[in-house]
């Protein structure tokens, strides 16, 4: 069995040390083949990876192309394989959690492995996902994602601690770490690339699920995530709120999108008078018509998520 590690990097230079060591020990003993692309970096990303893994392989996509095409372009350079484990470049992973994602895969109707993650401080990270819903995004603004959550019906974000404790199927799961089997990848592939950098990750384990190829949480598979948070930035706050929009309408048509829309400028809106300004950015950009209809870009966001 052969593992391909897709990263997308992006003045990554930084954590590419720390993240080469750990593949070496998060997919010990197993057989595998790092592909590197490359996001137009102004850094040395591309010459240290080069440097610290010459077997690698390194697609230099010549501009800041998005997540989704990073994946794609790194997927369609790399010899053959069994299974894609789509990696940020700020996860570590931990002994034995590729080897544990991998059986997860052998589970009939699964199609990618996702495992527990924690931040760099070793707190829980909230990774199980559900579908979103107009009812999930009222129950956030009213509620808060987190109380919101421990609820089925009216939270995106699974986050009642005992659900991390098993082994589970999830809608879909947050994207810094996944492995994805072959099938999936034939069967489903390639990631969207019209998003750019989020909602990617929603729309191809969505996709996936209406395939009959699942999410699979693996509790006893083990990585952390240091860093990442785009709830700090404006722009990219507004970028995502903008990309849910867009994922809705095209799995729901115009009739049930205008109600997600509403519960989405009622949550970002309430959460500007509260001073945030990133709600305040996504506030503005999803009352100006022009900005839902754009396929947003590089242009639209204010800073690059960190390490992509």
């Amino acid at each position: 069995m052969t593992i391909l590690v897709a990263v997308v990097t992006y003045n990554s230079e930084r954590l590419l040390a720390d993240l080469i060591a750990g593949l070496r020990s998060g997919l010990d003993g197993m057989k595998w083949h790092l592909t590197v692309a490359d996001n137009a970096s102004a850094d040395g990303s591309v010459a240290l990876v080069r440097s610290l893994a010459p077997e690698a392989t390194v697609v230099e996509m010549g501009r800041n192309a998005g997540y989704a095409a990073g994946i794609n372009a790194a997927v369609a350079a790399s010899p053959a394989y069994d299974a894609i484990l789509v990696l940020n470049p700020d996860v570590r992973l931990t002994p034995g959690c590729v080897p544990r994602l991998l059986a997860a895969l052998r589970t009939p109707g699964t199609g990618i492995a996702v495992p527990h993650l924690v931040d760099g401080s070793g707190t829980l990270i909230h990774t199980q996902r559900r579908e979103p819903s107009v009812l999930r995004t009222l129950g956030d603004a009213f509620l808060g994602a987190r109380r919101a959550g421990r609820f089925r019906l009216l939270g995106e974000v699974v986050t009642d601690p005992r659900a991390y404790d098993v082994e589970t199927f999830t809608d879909w799961a947050e994207g810094s770490t996944q492995l994805i089997s072959a099938e999936c990848w034939s069967r489903i592939a390639p990631w969207d690339e019209s998003f750019f950098l989020y909602s990617e990750e929603t729309d191809f384990a969505l996709r996936a699920r209406d395939a009959g190829l699942r999410t699979r949480y693996i509790p006893d598979a083990h990585a952390v995530h240091l860093e990442g948070d785009s709830r700090v930035s404006p722009g990219l706050w507004a970028l995502l709120t903008l990309n849910r929009v867009r994922l809705f309408r095209r799995r729901h048509g115009r009739v049930r999108t205008s109600a997600y829309w509403v519960a989405l400028v009622l949550r970002e809106s309430s959460r500007a008078a509260l001073g945030k300004r990133p709600s305040r950015a996504a506030t503005r950009d999803l009352l100006t018509p022009s900005r839902l209809r754009e396929v947003p870009g590089p242009a639209s966001v204010v800073r690059s998520k960190p390490g992509i």
